[in-house]
């Protein structure tokens, strides 16, 4: 006689699974963790500041004008 198995007990591991599965492509395909983005935005914005800093002609940070609709 063959083994008695809960089928909704079942139903949740497959679930289970096929999410993890998915998070795992996800991981893959996404890469990088929030915490990583973050300190390299960070990383990018203090060397920004940086070269501002070294402007000769004193202006500061350079200025991005709004953008026009028309």
């Amino acid at each position: 006689m063959g083994e008695i198995i809960n089928l909704r007990q079942f139903r949740k591991a497959q679930e289970r699974k096929q999410a993890e599965r998915k998070a795992e492509a996800n991981r893959l395909a996404f890469g990088r963790t929030k915490a990583e983005r973050e300190m390299t935005e960070a990383a990018q914005a203090k060397e920004q500041q940086k070269l501002d800093g070294h402007r000769l002609d004193g202006r500061g940070p350079a200025k991005q004008e709004p953008a026009k609709d028309e």
